[in-house]
């Protein structure tokens, strides 16, 4: 028997993906390791935003190949880079975004080679997670973005937006509901394209899970500022299954930057949003995307960022620097930055966003939330568990995979913004 080990890279759909992707190998026979190092096999799920998250995944995989591991790369490099990665020596199999759910079959007939052209894929892919002893689960919607954005590489390695339609999701969630979930989280690609071919929005959907499922509670992945609609937040607003956690795909602060990278929408209108939110929700947690350092960024365009997050009621920022991916737009543009430049403006920004995130935090001390209580933290009894806006909280007693009104305190919550 093969033993395996898989590590899944970057977004919450590709760790979705990399749970099939494990489930599968375990049905046809795997075996799964949790240390690489019993492993015959070293399977890297990839992931390709950033230079960095590409340079790391080489690295990993020489290191395994270099441990005598047979190593196999998927995910969105696989997808854009192809076949040329059979000429590194450190990589035997190279599987694409979707043939990665076949890898079972691959690596039995030891075939090392499949990418099929996404771009051509108009079918979403159905795929069932079958892991229930968690408490929260993630369930893939959508895949795919027809948008392009100057600096995304990620249309290439995800092809077409395609949605799985409507009973497909509302099965998957009475499945989990059963199994004894309490939360599901909407992810995909482009969350916020859901639908687009069947002549639906979003909110077709959320309505058919409010009326036909009985999941305590939902969250939702990343959504473009244009696609928080009010007839949306009408919605969400009155409903008792929505977590008030909302994400932000924003990528920068200032106008002339945002026209830069072909978005579609202005600051101004993401901060009046961000306001109308904040009004109807009670303490929504609302986190955002900022990219440092873009093609073209002066000092004053990245005043006006830092100052515009400033005066946000974001609650938290996650950013990092531009990275240059070839083949896109922004690779060719004029005034890119030096690494040095990219990295401490990146630094500036994760500064406000610490401040801002602890002011959240305290923001919410005395307050009673419900909070699912998903682990054991420790042999003493500690628990951990997430409130419905997001705030992860220390508890000092509770029974696992339930929900439980808990009053914050500096006691629960961690102002240093340490990670339980």
């Amino acid at each position: 028997m093969k033993k395996f080990y898989l590590k899944s890279m970057g977004c919450k759909s590709n760790q979705f993906e990399g749970q099939i992707v494990a489930q599968k190998l375990v049905e046809a026979g795997f075996e799964q390791v949790r240390n690489f190092k019993n492993a015959d096999i070293y399977i890297l799920n990839s992931c390709s935003v950033t230079h960095k998250s590409d340079s790391e995944a080489m690295y990993l995989l020489r290191h395994a190949h270099g441990e005598g591991l047979k190593t196999v790369l998927t995910g969105c490099i696989a997808q854009i880079e192809k076949e040329k990665l059979l000429e590194k020596d450190f990589i035997d199999y190279v599987f694409g975004n979707e043939d990665k759910f076949e890898m079972p079959i691959h690596l039995l007939n030891d075939e090392n080679y499949a990418v099929k052209d996404l771009m051509t894929v108009n079918q979403f892919y159905k795929i069932r997670l079958n892991d229930t002893t968690k408490t929260r689960v993630s369930l893939k919607i959508q895949d795919g973005c027809d948008n392009r954005c100057s600096y995304c590489i990620i249309p290439y390695g995800r092809g077409k937006s395609r949605s799985a339609d409507c009973e497909f999701i509302i099965n998957e969630i009475n499945r989990y509901t059963e199994a004894g979930y309490k939360e599901v989280v909407l992810t995909g690609i482009h969350i916020g394209l859901w639908g687009k071919e069947f002549g639906l929005e979003l909110l077709d959907l959320l309505r058919e899970i409010e009326e036909k499922t009985k999941i305590p509670r939902y969250r939702l992945g990343s959504l473009n500022p244009h696609e928080i609609t009010p007839e949306l937040l009408d919605f969400l607003q009155e409903s008792e299954k929505f977590c008030p956690h909302f994400h932000l795909s924003l990528q920068s602060a200032c106008n002339k930057t945002l026209k830069n990278m072909n978005r579609h929408y202005t600051v101004e209108y993401y901060l009046e949003q961000i306001e109308d939110i904040v009004s109807r929700f009670d303490k929504p947690f609302l986190g955002s995307d900022i990219i440092a350092g873009f093609v073209g960024e002066t000092d004053e365009d990245f005043q006006i960022t830092t100052d515009n997050l400033k005066k946000s009621k974001l609650s938290q920022i996650h950013t990092f620097p531009y990275s240059i991916r070839k083949g896109t737009i922004a690779e060719k543009m004029n005034g890119h930055l030096p690494d040095k430049i990219k990295e401490e403006r990146a630094s500036v920004i994760k500064q406000i966003s610490s401040e801002k995130y602890e002011d959240f935090l305290r923001s919410n001390i005395g307050r009673e939330e419900e909070v699912l209580i998903e682990k054991n933290l420790d042999k003493n009894g500690k628990f951990r568990g997430i409130t419905r806006n997001y705030i992860t909280v220390r508890l000092d007693d509770g029974e696992f995979n339930t929900l439980k009104r808990v009053q914050l305190d500096s006691n629960k919550i961690n102002l240093n913004n340490k990670q339980l």
